[in-house]
């Protein structure tokens, strides 16, 4: 890229000013800093939290966003807002119940070979935060097996899917209430756990902080804990982990012996 822009200067195609803005590592919208370095730095384009932004300022930043990336992702969108944005830019969409709203510049197929995520949710009252971490993972490239409504209430529900659970490079498990289900499945695979706690659940579950507890205090192995109602970062660090876990298969395949 850095290349190009300096040919293009050299050619006459670009003013020095117009070069400065392509190379600049963010863009100052006055409001806001958009980071288009991001990328480089972390693999992703930066990721925007809709919560508490007006639609005219998440619309500024994911035009901007948009001009120089293959992906753009806005978390905690309600409709309402949603649609205000649509408005204007009509090319991205909306998912209702994961509340993100996005765009992708092109969709390549996930396959087995690539490995997938585990997306487990233990009841439908945190389909919210399961959603909101699958979209992420899909958006980000992964491919996401979903195994939904299977508590410890009912852990037969669990058991008819295990094989596929086993088979996944990484689960991200969502539950509330006593949050024990991250322990269930810690205690049953071979690959990294990401605990999601949800505020869902009867007063002495304190929003979430009970679930929260539990997680962290798990006897399982393999198990990491996000913050509560956090479904973008078990999405995201999901993601993280399968993409290291393909490029360590992929370089395995490349070895001579």
């Amino acid at each position: 890229m850095l290349e190009e822009i300096l040919s293009q200067v050299q050619s006459g195609e670009l003013s020095v000013s117009e070069a400065k803005q392509k190379l600049a590592t963010y863009e100052n919208l006055g409001f806001a800093k958009v980071d288009h370095h991001r990328n480089k730095r972390q693999g992703f384009s930066e990721i925007v939290y809709g919560e508490g932004k007006e639609p005219e300022h998440i619309i500024s930043i994911i035009q901007s966003l948009r001009n120089r990336n293959n992906q753009v992702l806005v978390t905690r969108v309600s409709k309402e807002k949603a649609e205000k944005i649509q408005e204007v830019c009509p090319e991205f969409i909306y998912n209702e119940t994961a509340r993100i709203l996005y765009w992708k510049k092109w969709t390549e197929k996930q396959t087995d070979d690539n490995g997938y995520i585990a997306i487990i949710c233990a009841g439908t009252s945190d389909l919210k935060v399961a959603e909101e971490a699958a979209v992420t993972a899909e958006v980000l490239g992964s491919e996401v097996r979903r195994i939904y409504d299977v508590g410890v209430a009912g852990i037969h529900r669990l058991f008819n899917h295990l094989e596929e659970i086993q088979n996944a490079t990484v689960s991200v498990v969502i539950a509330g209430m006593e949050g024990a289900l991250p322990s269930v499945v810690g205690g049953l695979v071979s690959h990294p756990v990401i605990a999601v706690p949800t505020s869902v659940g009867y007063g002495a579950n304190f929003n979430g902080l009970s679930a929260l507890l539990t997680m962290l205090n798990s006897c399982a192995s393999g198990i990491s804990v996000v913050n509560i109602d956090n479904g973008f970062g078990g999405g995201y660090n999901a993601v993280l982990i399968n993409q290291l876990a393909q490029k360590g298969a992929r370089q395995n395949e490349n070895v001579i012996l």
